[in-house]
């Protein structure tokens, strides 16, 4: 659907509002950002009923969508934010995040390029962010907490499911902005596909774009912008059995990490076994899976192991079958698993190169070579050893809360938390008496050389 004049008119108001707030709060001190904060995790607090009450209408209309085929079961779980400890974490996120040092205004090298000439790189905000995500209301919390400590504006745009509980949010968060002094406009949402298209145009005023939700909408996001975009399309993980896999071990990091969230990016997908182990560890790991309701894709070699011998006959016809090439591309974000076995370590890490979507993948080994070799070989932004993949989230990190995780290769790569919302930009000072001109460096009869001596400092002294 084209967009009306008036609708690419308000949506560049909201793209300058917001350029112009972040302008604006460059001069602010890092205690303001964090004052901020705490004003926001207040009025989350004391709102909570009325959100969770939103977020149970939503809930329900999407119940509807999931009877009638129009939306999947995974898309609702992620929609659900009274869900386990989600609300919770989400609050205390906010608080963590209050309380981290400042990502801004560190120096990260400096050097005196001559007598009284110093330069200084140092950490600063990137600047405008375009936020777009699916289902998941905390992510307006999340995203919004980090971008105030790191001296971000932040323009924020969640899905049709979870308008009522987003739009609440969004309230919230400019209620607590408003008690201190940031700009109101540092924080915006939008609720249009017809306003996220026209701020994709917007390269003079929106820095960098993060996607958060299926391939399909970020495959979209990056073919129809050329602002930075930053983010992942799938969530593709791997859990590799090693030869030498505990058995015990074995079988509790499979369970999580398929188990535990299964709708979650960071849930594993695919299980590899090594040859070895389908007539002892296997079967083992198997009926933990069978007997959690998770219906297993396996290959010709752990599916032949699976017999009446071991497991009930009904079991194996309502929850195994056999797996097509293509179940080892696919997302289940469900109650799936496809399972493959397979002779080497090295066969398993070109498996996974080739069909993982470089999130996280676990290897269960005893092995400390098998663990350095999987660590190294996988190219994925996470890879753990004998530790589910479901650790893979900013929180869990120890990053108070995140942004996404990007699979990407440059900048920021996993759970992206402050540090990957702060680039660096290089200030230089001459204290000397006429400044300095370069005109006076170089080779031949007259000209100084450059000191690039080190100076030893993490905070800027101007």
């Amino acid at each position: 659907m084209a967009s009306t004049d008036s609708e690419i008119s308000a949506t560049l108001d909201v793209a300058k509002a917001a350029k112009s707030a972040f302008e604006a709060s460059q001069l602010l001190s890092a205690d303001v950002r964090k004052l901020a904060l705490g004003k926001i995790a207040g009025r989350l607090e004391s709102n909570k009923a009325a959100i969770l009450a939103a977020n149970g209408e939503d809930m329900q209309a999407a119940q509807v969508e999931v009877d009638a085929g129009r939306m999947s079961n995974a898309l609702l779980k992620r929609l659900d934010l009274s869900r386990g400890d989600k609300w919770d974490a989400m609050v205390k996120g906010v608080r963590d995040v209050a309380n981290f040092p400042d990502p801004t205004g560190i120096v990260t090298y400096a050097t005196e390029l001559d007598d009284d000439l110093e330069l200084y790189r140092v950490t600063c905000p990137i600047g405008v962010l375009l936020i777009i995500f699916e289902a998941r209301p905390e992510v307006v919390v999340n995203i919004a907490a980090l971008a105030i400590k790191s001296g971000n504006a932040a323009i924020l745009k969640g899905g049709k499911e979870s308008t009522r509980t987003t739009l609440l949010l969004s309230r919230v968060i400019s209620e607590g902005l408003a008690q201190a002094t940031l700009p109101s406009t540092y924080i915006q949402s939008i609720q249009t596909r017809a306003e996220v298209s026209a701020l994709l145009a917007l390269d003079q005023y929106i820095d960098l774009v993060i996607p958060r939700g299926g391939n399909s909408l970020v495959r979209n996001i990056q073919n129809s912008t050329r602002i930075p975009v930053m983010g992942h399309a799938d969530g593709l993980c791997h859990v590799y059995l090693d030869e030498s896999a505990d058995p015990e071990k074995a079988v509790r990091i499979v369970l999580d990490s398929k188990v535990d969230y299964p709708s979650a990016c960071n849930a594993a997908e695919t299980l590899i076994v090594h040859m070895s182990l389908l007539h002892t560890v296997w079967p083992k790991v198997a009926k933990a899976l069978l007997d959690a309701d998770v219906h297993l894709l396996c290959d010709s070699h752990t599916l032949a192991t699976l017999d009446t011998s071991q497991f009930p006959q009904e079991k194996l016809e309502s929850h195994v079958s056999v797996a097509s090439e293509s179940s080892y591309d696919i997302e289940h974000l469900d109650l799936k698993f496809s399972v493959i076995a397979l002779p080497s370590l090295h066969s398993a890490i070109q498996f996974i190169n080739a069909h993982s979507s470089h999130h996280t993948d676990s290897i269960v080994t005893e092995s400390q070579e098998a663990a350095t070799t999987f660590c190294r070989g996988v190219d994925s932004a996470g890879t753990f050893i004998n530790a589910s993949t479901r650790f893979a989230d900013g929180f869990r990190y120890g990053f108070g809360t995140e942004v996404g995780i990007s699979t990407g290769r440059i900048h920021a790569r996993g759970p992206v938390g402050l540090e990957g919302l702060v680039i660096y930009k290089y200030m230089m000072r001459s204290k000397a008496d006429k400044g300095h001109v370069v005109g006076e460096f170089g080779v031949g009869e007259g000209k100084r050389s450059y000191k690039h001596a080190p100076i030893k400092t993490t905070i800027v002294p101007f």
